[in-house]
Protein backbone atom coordinates (compact mmCIF):
# COMPACT_ATOMS: atom_id res chain seq x y z
CA UNK A 1 0.00 0.00 0.00
CA UNK A 2 1.36 3.45 -0.87
CA UNK A 3 1.77 6.31 1.59
CA UNK A 4 -1.13 8.13 -0.05
CA UNK A 5 -3.38 5.05 0.25
CA UNK A 6 -2.39 4.58 3.89
CA UNK A 7 -3.18 8.22 4.63
CA UNK A 8 -6.61 7.90 3.04
CA UNK A 9 -7.29 4.70 5.01
CA UNK A 10 -6.43 6.45 8.28
CA UNK A 11 -8.62 9.45 7.42
CA UNK A 12 -11.57 7.10 6.82
CA UNK A 13 -10.91 5.25 10.10
CA UNK A 14 -10.92 8.50 12.06
CA UNK A 15 -13.98 9.83 10.22
CA UNK A 16 -15.89 6.82 11.59
CA UNK A 17 -15.22 8.00 15.16
CA UNK A 18 -18.23 9.70 16.74
CA UNK A 19 -16.29 12.37 18.66
CA UNK A 20 -12.87 13.31 19.97
CA UNK A 21 -13.09 10.90 22.88
CA UNK A 22 -13.46 8.09 20.33
CA UNK A 23 -10.57 9.48 18.27
CA UNK A 24 -8.29 9.62 21.30
CA UNK A 25 -9.34 6.07 22.22
CA UNK A 26 -8.47 4.96 18.67
CA UNK A 27 -5.11 6.71 18.88
CA UNK A 28 -4.31 5.08 22.23
CA UNK A 29 -5.30 1.67 20.84
CA UNK A 30 -2.98 2.18 17.88
CA UNK A 31 -0.16 2.83 20.35
CA UNK A 32 -0.99 -0.35 22.26
CA UNK A 33 -0.78 -2.29 19.00
CA UNK A 34 2.80 -1.23 18.30
CA UNK A 35 5.19 -4.17 18.34
CA UNK A 36 7.28 -4.40 21.52
CA UNK A 37 10.29 -2.10 21.40
CA UNK A 38 13.56 -3.87 22.27
CA UNK A 39 15.04 -2.75 25.60
CA UNK A 40 18.53 -2.51 24.10
CA UNK A 41 17.26 0.25 21.77
CA UNK A 42 16.05 2.45 24.66
CA UNK A 43 19.23 4.49 24.62
CA UNK A 44 19.85 8.23 24.43
CA UNK A 45 20.98 7.96 20.81
CA UNK A 46 17.47 6.80 19.84
CA UNK A 47 15.61 9.28 22.05
CA UNK A 48 13.95 12.22 20.30
CA UNK A 49 14.57 15.79 21.36
CA UNK A 50 11.60 18.13 21.31
CA UNK A 51 9.17 15.73 22.97
CA UNK A 52 7.98 16.26 26.52
CA UNK A 53 7.42 12.51 26.84
CA UNK A 54 10.13 9.99 26.18
CA UNK A 55 10.08 8.82 22.57
CA UNK A 56 12.50 6.36 21.02
CA UNK A 57 12.70 5.99 17.25
CA UNK A 58 14.99 3.82 15.14
CA UNK A 59 15.16 3.15 11.43
CA UNK A 60 16.73 0.57 9.19
CA UNK A 61 16.59 -0.12 5.48
CA UNK A 62 15.33 -3.39 4.05
CA UNK A 63 14.86 -4.05 0.36
CA UNK A 64 14.87 -0.31 -0.37
CA UNK A 65 12.22 0.52 2.23
CA UNK A 66 12.69 2.31 5.55
CA UNK A 67 11.56 0.26 8.54
CA UNK A 68 10.81 2.28 11.66
CA UNK A 69 10.52 1.05 15.23
CA UNK A 70 9.32 3.33 18.01
CA UNK A 71 7.92 3.59 21.50
CA UNK A 72 6.89 6.19 24.04
CA UNK A 73 6.16 6.22 27.75
CA UNK A 74 2.94 8.25 27.21
CA UNK A 75 -0.22 6.69 25.77
CA UNK A 76 -1.29 9.50 23.42
CA UNK A 77 2.26 10.14 22.21
CA UNK A 78 2.70 6.42 21.62
CA UNK A 79 -0.50 6.57 19.55
CA UNK A 80 0.84 9.50 17.56
CA UNK A 81 4.07 7.69 16.73
CA UNK A 82 2.05 4.56 15.85
CA UNK A 83 -0.02 6.69 13.47
CA UNK A 84 3.13 7.98 11.76
CA UNK A 85 4.66 4.52 11.55
CA UNK A 86 1.45 3.16 10.04
CA UNK A 87 1.90 5.62 7.17
CA UNK A 88 5.67 5.83 6.72
CA UNK A 89 7.20 2.53 7.81
CA UNK A 90 8.10 0.06 5.07
CA UNK A 91 8.09 2.78 2.41
CA UNK A 92 10.87 3.95 0.06
CA UNK A 93 12.78 6.97 1.40
CA UNK A 94 12.02 9.12 -1.64
CA UNK A 95 8.27 8.58 -1.11
CA UNK A 96 8.55 9.48 2.58
CA UNK A 97 10.23 12.74 1.59
CA UNK A 98 7.89 13.48 -1.31
CA UNK A 99 4.47 12.96 0.29
CA UNK A 100 3.54 15.40 3.07
CA UNK A 101 1.52 14.24 6.12
CA UNK A 102 -1.79 15.65 4.85
CA UNK A 103 -3.74 13.11 6.90
CA UNK A 104 -2.85 14.91 10.14
CA UNK A 105 -4.78 18.00 9.08
CA UNK A 106 -7.57 15.94 7.52
CA UNK A 107 -8.28 14.07 10.74
CA UNK A 108 -7.91 17.33 12.68
CA UNK A 109 -5.59 15.93 15.28
CA UNK A 110 -3.20 18.86 15.05
CA UNK A 111 -5.97 21.14 16.35
CA UNK A 112 -6.65 18.89 19.36
CA UNK A 113 -3.14 18.51 20.74
CA UNK A 114 -1.55 20.54 23.49
CA UNK A 115 1.30 22.78 22.30
CA UNK A 116 3.89 20.40 23.76
CA UNK A 117 2.36 17.36 22.04
CA UNK A 118 2.10 19.31 18.81
CA UNK A 119 5.83 20.15 19.07
CA UNK A 120 6.53 16.48 19.78
CA UNK A 121 4.56 15.42 16.72
CA UNK A 122 6.62 17.85 14.65
CA UNK A 123 9.84 16.42 16.11
CA UNK A 124 8.72 12.88 15.25
CA UNK A 125 7.91 13.86 11.66
CA UNK A 126 11.21 15.69 11.32
CA UNK A 127 13.17 12.67 12.55
CA UNK A 128 11.30 10.33 10.18
CA UNK A 129 12.18 12.65 7.30
CA UNK A 130 15.81 12.89 8.43
CA UNK A 131 16.10 9.10 8.44
CA UNK A 132 14.51 8.96 4.98
CA UNK A 133 16.91 11.62 3.69
CA UNK A 134 19.92 9.74 5.04
CA UNK A 135 18.78 6.41 3.55
CA UNK A 136 17.99 8.05 0.22
CA UNK A 137 21.53 9.45 0.08
CA UNK A 138 22.97 6.09 1.13
CA UNK A 139 21.04 4.20 -1.58
CA UNK A 140 22.29 6.57 -4.30
CA UNK A 141 25.93 5.65 -3.58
Amino acid sequence: MTIFEKQEMIVKQFENCADWDDRYAKLIQMGRNLPPFPEELRIDKNKLDGCQSQVWLTASIKEGNVIFKADSDAAIVKGLIALLLEVYSNQPPEEILKIPPEFIKKIGIDNHLSPTRKNGLGAMLKQIQMFAFAFKAMLKK
